[in-house]
């Protein structure tokens, strides 16, 4: 895969004050494409597919919803908190916009928590893109996967 001029593009869209304060690609110089690589091995890695990672993370957050701000038990495995603030976040790809929602998820059985947005879930989905290095909001595909016991994929 090589960068393109449209990755270009996005990868502008990510850099601080575009879309968010401090942006979504923390201290990571790598080209886009680059990020996506390392990630998609990753993935690979673990024997799962960013659609899977989206799918669980989805899963939990519509479970979540139901608590209206407030933590409820899923699965008698975890604790999940859905907080919505008014407004929508925009897609660096430029291809929709999603709510500002935030959800948390503690596992009780690994006591380990995370958090996440929308906007990751679409953009883990639709673009295979966690945030880089050194974002503030950087999503771990083996954490995502651990913590949310995403099912191994046939991709």
């Amino acid at each position: 895969m090589k960068q393109t001029v449209e990755m270009d593009k996005v990868q502008h869209n990510m850099r601080p004050g575009c879309i968010t304060l401090k942006g979504l690609l923390g201290e990571d110089k790598r080209n886009l494409v680059d990020i996506l690589i390392e990630d998609e091995g990753e993935v690979i890695r673990l024997g799962t597919s960013h659609k899977a990672i989206a799918e669980r993370m989805q899963e939990l957050r519509d479970s979540g919803v139901e608590g209206l701000g407030e933590s409820i038990t899923i699965e008698d495995r975890y604790d999940v908190r859905v907080d919505s603030v008014r407004g929508l976040l925009p897609c660096p790809y430029e291809d929709g916009t999603v709510q500002k929602t935030f959800i948390q998820v503690h596992n009780r059985m690994l006591k380990r928590s995370i958090t996440y947005t929308d906007l990751h879930i679409h953009m883990i989905r639709e673009h295979g893109f966690y945030e880089g290095k050194g974002s503030s909001f950087r999503l771990s595909p083996q954490d995502l996967v651990e913590i949310l016991d995403v099912p191994p994929s046939c991709m």
